[in-house]
């Protein structure tokens, strides 16, 4: 069960006022909010052994270094890693799909096809689009159904003995919607493809298990798990990340460096050229132990009484409409009231003090698919209330009675 209030008695932002009104944040989606212990840990860094990881001999580079690793464990110990060397530590989602786009840059060949899901955050199509224009690769899209979920009779059309790489999200960022990712990696596997699966949207609300899942690449950033920004993961199958070239030379990648020849490291360190972010990997696994002290079934209970409750509220509005309404989703709810421009409610929203995400949320063609120019996205966490969603209702209806 979750005790909201002792929860939300964890989050200093949320005492905050906005405009003279309590904050209501319900833009979870772009970013979640932080306890007090993983803004401890950031400070206690700093206060106490800030000094920079590995080879270090002094007693600050030894602390820093051992807090740093021991949060690798705890990230691989949560995702259930086989290897602690499977977790990379990187700035965050965006720049773990690139590490591995970079890397298939020199395996793929022209003709090569890839596969992509319409229904991706931009950072999960660019990098492709660029790795097609390097190798001649093709790349294809598993298109989306009107309620938000994905053609996967079309996607096992798509998938062939040319098939060299399958991405998608896990949850939709725009839409909430939770993908069948156990169904799209199995049938990639079957014509030898590999599969990256962007858990960015995902990890807040559920506990994915990457050898449960067979996936080879699974990506994630620790500023959507109640961790600090700029820091992320990448779960890699040591076979696959012993494949790919390192996305960057520096320092802490090599093994050892001349002038006629660099030898790389082994894993991890192989794809963590130069100084990481030290407090936040040391913060992300602090952020980690609170949520799992939480607990993810509790999560996940919670926030589904959350969504359903709001989607019921919501929909009294006339004119409301809401997009992405498959039975299987996460506590986003992205939807538009008649006519009226997502920003404009969005404005007079944040002058009521509740925190919205509008517009294209960084898919551009979901809402292409749908002919909007944008939503209006609310999305929850196990620190928000019914409450709270009352009283984003009663600051909806007003903005709508302004704006129409």
């Amino acid at each position: 069960m979750i005790n909201v209030d002792k929860i939300r008695a964890d989050f200093p932002i949320l005492k905050r006022e906005i405009n003279g009104k309590p904050l209501v944040y319900f833009d979870n989606a772009a970013t979640s909010q932080t306890p007090q212990v993983v803004i401890d840990a950031i400070v206690d860094y700093y206060s106490n052994y800030n000094a920079n990881i590995h080879r270090g001999v002094h007693t600050l580079s030894q602390e820093a270094t051992d807090k740093y690793e021991e949060a690798r464990i705890k990230i691989q110990h949560h995702f259930n890693a086989k290897h602690a060397y499977e977790i990379i530590l990187t700035s965050g989602t965006t720049d773990s799909i690139n590490r591995v786009a970079s890397g298939f840059a020199s395996l793929l060949n022209k003709g090569d096809e890839i596969i992509v899901s319409a229904l991706e955050h931009h950072s999960n199509i660019v990098p492709w689009q660029m790795l097609c224009e390097k190798t001649g690769a093709i790349l294809k899209v598993i298109p989306m159904l009107e309620d938000g979920s994905l053609d996967m009779k079309a996607y096992h059309n798509l998938v062939n003995e040319k098939t060299k790489l399958v991405f998608c999200n896990h949850v939709s960022n725009a839409l909430g919607t939770v993908n069948p990712i156990e169904e799209i990696i199995e049938t990639a596997h079957k014509f030898g493809a590999a599969v990256l699966i962007d858990g960015a949207q995902a990890t807040p609300h559920i506990k994915p298990d990457v050898q449960a899942l067979n996936v080879d690449f699974y990506v994630a950033s620790a500023h959507k798990l109640c961790g600090p920004t700029g820091v992320g993961m990448l779960y890699g199958k040591q076979e696959w990340l012993e494949k790919l070239p390192p996305y960057q030379g520096g320092g802490e990648m090599i093994d050892t460096v001349t002038f006629e020849k660099t030898t790389y490291a082994g894993l991890p360190h192989k794809f963590e050229a130069g100084t990481p972010n030290i407090c936040g990997g040391i913060a992300f696994g602090t952020a980690i132990d609170y949520m799992n002290a939480v607990g993810f079934d509790n999560i996940a209970s919670y926030e589904d009484e959350l969504l359903k409750y709001g989607t019921k509220e919501l929909l009294k509005i006339e004119g409301l409409k809401i997009y992405g309404t498959t039975s299987e989703k996460t506590a986003v709810i992205s939807f538009n009231v008649g006519e009226i421009h997502p920003y404009d409610i969005g404005v007079i929203l944040d002058k009521l003090g509740v925190a919205v995400r509008t517009g294209h949320h960084c898919a551009q063609p979901i809402m292409d698919f749908y002919k909007i120019p944008g939503t209006v996205r609310a999305s929850f966490s196990f620190y928000n209330t019914k409450e709270e969603i009352d009283i984003m209702i009663t600051a909806l209806k007003r903005a709508v009675a302004m704006l129409s």
